[in-house]
């Protein structure tokens, strides 16, 4: 457990956190931008009108967004 202790340092759990929001803000407003710029409401036809397609089209959406981000960061 010493040993453990002295190789984790409060810099990098910081740091480590530090990102992680700044990660989380850039897809917040990344997907908020591109809520608005689509002509029709994306959680209407998600939820409402139980639009499989678009929800896959979206996920898609959002795993590359954040495979972009996570690399940005990186």
């Amino acid at each position: 457990m010493d040993q453990f202790m002295q190789d984790v340092r409060p810099w990098l759990i910081l740091s480590t956190i530090i990102y992680a929001l700044i990660g989380m803000v850039v897809f917040g407003i990344a997907f908020a931008i591109f809520n608005k710029l689509m002509p029709f409401s994306v959680r209407k036809e998600i939820e409402q009108d139980q639009n499989t397609a678009l929800g896959v089209v979206i996920g898609s959406f959002l795993i590359g967004l954040a495979i972009i981000i996570a690399a940005a960061i990186h």
